[in-house]
């Protein structure tokens, strides 16, 4: 587990988020990705033969926290006087391409002092339409020699062949678990939170790897003074409690309709949660039930059903109620 990166306490630091303040400056405090982070810092110490990258991962797993700190070592203190950095998701078309990305990769210089190169990060370059992606594979070939580019993606397969072959990939993973409990357990010493193990293994459950998420839920979750357990926790992310949606799945089950309805209805005005939101965390609840697995793939599909309905557009109110219905007339009918 590495080191939490450097801070200042005084008050001006305090104030700043917490996603920032503990933020990486170096390659060596990148969580989990050690692999990645090996090889780029390989690249890295050979710059003038480094080619360009292309980050693959699930969001809040450290893909532009790991182009940042490449920018730093790359070009030292000055770094960001030839950095440019774009979200490619803001800007999706051809013009920002044509117009902002060629001309810094024209004019970045590899002539002053001991920077070779300028970099361009464009972030979330998998929203870019096709158009402009098919204008950036022509820059990034014919501008190499006074910039590099670094791209960011959730997906690659948003990202248009001829870039992929221009570009050493890296795939970033989900982090361990393990190694988030690590790191809230260090931040929570640093900012003197009490944090119990109920609230990290929520927050490890509602984050779904994302490390900004985590850091993000802490932070709301420690601002309210409290112990940060799970009952902490579930208020911040505005989530029921898996014993309460278990209950309301258990009465549609063995046929108790109205009472799961009520329950239904409970749990949507306590929390102010979405139809979609119900919907997940009926679909986690259903493997904890204590049920044949069978059972549970079956319901699992009566899930995946109305969910899809909610996503066309459906009222929210007709369908949940009808899934609880769907619930009990399943159960009635593997009674007999």
């Amino acid at each position: 587990m590495k080191n939490l990166p450097e801070v200042t306490n005084t008050s001006e630091e305090g104030a700043v988020m917490w996603t920032e303040k503990y933020r990486p400056k170096t390659l060596d405090e990148v969580v989990n990705q050690s692999e990645v982070v090996q090889s780029v810092g390989s690249l890295a110490r050979s710059s003038g033969t480094m080619p360009h990258l292309l980050f693959v991962g699930p969001p809040g797993t450290g893909k532009t926290t790991v182009a940042l700190c490449l920018a730093r070592q790359l070009l030292g203190s000055n770094w960001r006087e030839f950095t440019l950095e774009l979200n490619a998701s803001d800007e999706r078309g051809i013009d920002m391409v044509r117009q902002r990305v060629k001309s810094f990769s024209r004019h970045a210089t590899g002539l002053l002092g001991n920077i070779p190169y300028g970099l361009a990060i464009l972030d979330e370059c998998d929203q870019m339409t096709a158009e402009a992606q098919t204008a950036l594979r022509r820059i990034m070939e014919t501008n190499s020699r006074t910039c590099r580019f670094i791209l960011i993606a959730n997906y690659s397969g948003k990202i248009i062949e001829p870039i992929q072959s221009r570009c050493a990939v890296f795939r970033f993973s989900t982090l361990k678990k393990e190694d988030i409990a690590n790191y809230l357990r260090k931040i929570a010493a640093s900012e003197k939170v009490r944090l119990v193990e109920s609230g990290i293994d929520a927050i490890i459950q509602y984050s779904e790897g994302d490390l900004r998420k985590v850091m993000n839920m802490l932070q709301a979750a420690a601002a309210l003074g409290k112990t940060v357990d799970e009952k902490v926790v579930l208020t911040v992310v505005g989530r029921a409690s898996p014993g309460e949606v278990q209950a309301m799945l258990n009465k549609a089950l063995i046929g108790r309709y109205w009472d799961a309805r009520e329950t239904l209805y409970k749990l949507m005005t306590t929390y102010g949660l979405s139809g979609r939101d119900i919907i997940r965390q009926i679909h986690r609840e259903i493997f904890n039930l204590d049920l044949p697995e069978q059972t549970q793939a079956e319901l699992a599909n009566i899930v995946g059903d109305y969910d899809f309905r909610l996503v066309e557009g459906a009222s929210e109110d007709i369908q949940l109620t009808a899934l609880l219905a769907q619930f009990g007339r399943f159960n009635k009918g593997r009674a007999e």
